[in-house]
């Protein structure tokens, strides 16, 4: 049996398996805080289909049930009120479930502690995903990109669902240190996959597909995940989720069997397209650097040093965005599953783009080196006044829209970084830098993470992350000189 295009087929099914990784790591972000509203009722009815909150008028308190008949009392002193009184809303999710934030305390220090135990969880997260970032980069390159995507979303797919066992701070840390450690792989895989099946002027493109497909992950993931929870709660969201990554490995097993060069379904024009673009290139006849030999060459820095300081721009999206809407804007948890997907809406335009322009460049006759920096210059000529601008509007419709436009703009400059391994070395060595890039970004989002405990205005917090894209660009110039193999 032939297949045309089969390298199409090998990308699509890492751009699913990305958006199962995101709908994974956005299930504690998206429950973690959230307004939950219940209908005032003068007494429960154990057969509605909808939350209900009762008066206690003894203790000063309301019972509030869900529709799934879980039961809470809030002291009257700690909720709010919709509807001229008819809605009673309450602050909770895993945040207060499991304890970790005082539901006695007032509301401005409830936000900070769950600001504050969100970011240290996230940073235990950071310290073994970027450990992975490392161990799988090498992975990938000695046991190759099927066994090494089979390792990953193993690890990853369980963790997920044992977070459902978590009874406390330290059980869910380490569930989500367990998490990061398999979701890091696919970054540098999916780099090193794309180098054995595209030719160069196709790779910056089928980066940014597998860009869009993280975009896509987060455009998903409030809409599912809080569906999920409002449906089934957080613990069986868990479970869902996580089972989803290890059903992947069955399409991934049966299609991805070998390499162009070996695999039995390609076509020999698609064969030979691949593979004599490598051969030109000497992708096939290079021999695996060490980190060392990766690290003594200055223009590898480009990529190290390029997403130490872009990627925690990322990243602070990512793991803050849902709680800024929340607590800037008061959005109830079905108001923030319809606005919190759209910024990625912009990050899946602007991968795509990234990827299609630098590529766009390259067939018009540009080398490499100006068809790279001229798209990272564009993306990130968008995002420093989009950042500014979005921190500064009154209302969530029109920061989530401006926030879009960051997003494509971070991603329409990230896809050409994220393809310079693949520019600067052939096969073997593309995975190591990959994951040198992105232990390099782990320990700049970290940093951020830390450096945002101290720093109680959100607008101030987001505004800053602005400064990071010039000393991004500074960065890649100053040390890749020309873009071509080393």
């Amino acid at each position: 049996m032939k297949v045309k295009g089969l390298r199409w087929w090998i990308v699509s099914l890492i751009m699913l398996i990305t958006i199962i990784n995101y709908l994974d790591r956005g299930t504690l972000n998206y429950m973690w805080v959230a307004n939950i509203e219940y209908k005032l009722v003068d007494a429960i009815d154990a057969g509605a289909s909808e939350n209900q909150a009762q008066f206690q008028a003894k203790d000063n308190s309301y019972l509030l049930v869900t529709k799934r008949g879980e039961q809470f009392i809030q002291k009257a002193d700690m909720v709010n009120f919709k509807d001229e009184g008819q809605t009673v809303v309450n602050r909770q999710g895993i945040a207060y479930e499991l304890g970790i934030v005082d539901k006695n305390a007032t509301a401005e220090e409830a936000s900070k502690q769950a600001k504050d135990e969100l970011g240290i969880i996230t940073i235990f997260f950071m310290i073994a995903y970027g450990f992975s970032q490392l161990f799988s980069g090498k992975l990938y390159d000695k046991i190759g990109t099927r066994r090494g995507f089979v390792a990953s979303v193993l690890v990853w797919g369980l963790a997920d669902a044992l977070t459902s066992l978590s009874q406390g701070k330290v059980s869910l840390t380490g569930f989500r240190m367990m998490l990061g450690l398999g979701e890091a792989g696919p970054w540098p895989g999916a780099t090193k996959s794309n180098a054995e099946w595209f030719p160069q002027k196709e790779r910056a493109f089928a980066q940014g597909l597998f860009g869009a497909a993280a975009s896509i992950g987060s455009i998903l993931a409030p809409i599912v995940i809080l569906s999920l929870y409002m449906t089934i709660g957080w613990k069986m969201t868990f479970v869902v989720v996580g089972v989803l990554g290890i059903a992947w490995l069955i399409p991934w097993l049966i299609i991805n069997t070998k390499g162009p060069k070996e695999h039995s379904w390609i076509t020999d024009e698609e064969r030979e397209y691949i593979l004599g673009d490598q051969t030109v290139n000497n992708v096939s006849t290079e021999v695996a650097k060490t980190w060392g030999e990766l690290l003594s060459n200055k223009k590898n820095y480009s990529v190290i040093l390029g997403r130490f300081f872009l990627d925690p721009i990322w990243w602070m999206f990512v793991t803050f965005l849902p709680m800024y809407l929340v607590e800037e804007f008061n959005l109830n948890i079905k108001e923030l599953a319809f606005s919190a997907w759209v910024p990625y809406v912009g990050a899946m335009v602007g991968s795509i783009a990234g990827g299609w322009f630098s590529g766009f460049l390259i067939r018009r006759g540009a080398t490499v080196d100006r068809a790279r920096k001229t798209a990272m210059l564009i993306g990130g000529a968008v995002v420093v006044p989009a950042i500014l601008t979005s921190v500064m509007v009154p209302n969530a419709s029109l920061a989530v829209i401006l926030m879009a436009f960051v997003l494509g703009g971070f991603q329409f400059m990230m896809t050409n970084i994220q393809t310079l391994p693949s520019d600067l070395h052939g096969g073997k060595s593309v995975g190591s830098l990959a994951g040198l890039g992105g232990a390099s970004a782990v320990l700049g989002t970290i940093l951020a993470i830390s450096f945002a405990g101290q720093i109680s205005s959100w607008p101030l917090l987001f505004g800053l992350l602005s400064a990071l894209v010039p000393m991004s660009l500074i960065a890649i110039f100053l040390t890749i000189g020309k873009i071509e193999k080393i």
